[in-house]
């Protein structure tokens, strides 16, 4: 008796690689936005590097309809557009590295705001803003809370948890006022 090669649908036992398991989705929706190559999207801070990737998304690549080159769109928020203009030859220089031929002839920014479209497609890393400074007696109240547990991290948590309690409590208060 031969044997027979595994069929194409078959598939692993045990753990996937989730990238195996998403490939054809994340093809089908790159391919509906001209991405051919869906390394552009997955790998864009890898591609442009992390300064520019924190600053711009892809969005779509656009074919002209006759000749060779095509279009990169790119969304940008309005502070970096004049940076990122300046980085333009850079950008398509490395794109095209990644698709292995002139692909890219030309790159169009959109500028937008942090927060983007309502697909979610430009969410631009943001620096968080640091907490305030807690209240000297609501940390105190805090640590009298935590007190008598002996663990380091257990204790950290537990005056972590009472001072956001304290703290919710006192903007409720000041609401009602």
């Amino acid at each position: 008796m031969a044997l027979q090669p595994p069929s194409p649908q078959r598939r692993f036992r045990g753990f996937e690689p989730a990238s195996g398991l998403l490939r054809e989705r994340i093809r089908a929706a790159g391919e509906k936005r001209g991405f051919a190559v869906t390394r552009l999207l997955t790998g864009w801070a890898e591609i442009v590097g992390e300064d520019l990737a924190r600053m711009t998304r892809p969005v779509k690549v656009g074919y002209a309809k006759e000749g060779f080159g095509a279009t990169l769109t790119l969304l940008v928020m309005p502070a970096h557009a004049p940076m990122i203009q300046m980085q333009l030859p850079r950008i398509v220089e490395r794109v095209n590295a990644c698709y292995g031929y002139s692909a890219i002839s030309r790159i169009s920014l959109t500028q937008t705001a942090a927060s983007g479209f309502a697909d979610g497609q430009a969410q631009f890393e943001q620096t968080p803003k640091p907490a305030p400074a807690p209240d000297p007696q609501i940390r105190a109240d805090a640590e009298r809370v935590a007190s008598g547990v002996q663990d380091d991290g257990l204790k950290a948590a537990l005056e972590n948890l009472a001072q956001n309690f304290m703290l919710r409590a006192k903007s409720k208060e000041g609401k009602r006022r």
